[in-house]
């Protein structure tokens, strides 16, 4: 769809549509309904992160919570998101070797001791090596650094997915 489809929606479509642009997120896509109408799908990304900048970092930490842990839980009993599921096969995270699986476990469980919030990392900007070796040395940040870190991810995963979504601007002008 075009950005006027877009800016057409009705608020309760707006929200199915944008709901999980940030994973489980659609209070997000229910706030920036209100900026309507976005001159471009770039415009409609700044609202995103204008609003997710917005918030306090017990916010942001929330928006992180909403994440699921890479190749955890959620990825074995099939109960991921669509758009997480697909970024996660993406990147290999749904045929890890034993190996791998158990360090990721490790890693994962690790990490969320450490900050109180899961792993993020946009899947489909990484393949599975990178993933782990990031998540191995990010395990060594300090807490304000990781949760902004977390924060650039999301925002990252957001794009991507309003580009899977929303015709870029430069196709909207064909």
């Amino acid at each position: 769809m075009d950005i006027a489809t877009v800016n057409a929606l009705t608020y309760e479509d707006f929200v199915n549509v944008l709901g999980n642009v940030v994973e489980k997120c659609p209070l997000i896509a229910a706030a920036v309904w209100s900026g309507r109408p976005f001159l471009t799908l770039t415009a409609l990304e700044a609202a995103i992160r204008e609003f997710i900048d917005a918030l306090p970092e017990s916010g942001k930490e929330g928006v992180l919570r909403c994440h699921p842990d890479l190749a955890g839980r959620d990825l074995q009993s099939g109960t991921l998101t669509r758009e997480s599921r697909e970024e996660q096969a993406g990147a290999g995270m749904d045929a890890l070797n034993s190996a791998d699986a158990s360090r990721m476990a490790r890693l994962n469980q690790e990490y969320k001791e450490r900050f109180g919030f899961p792993f993020v990392i946009c899947a489909r900007m990484n393949d599975k090596a990178n993933i782990l070796r990031q998540l191995s040395e990010r395990c060594q940040n300090e807490r304000a650094v990781e949760r902004a870190r977390g924060i650039e991810e999301v925002k990252k995963i957001c794009r991507l997915r309003l580009e899977a979504l929303v015709l870029t601007d430069a196709a909207n002008k064909l």
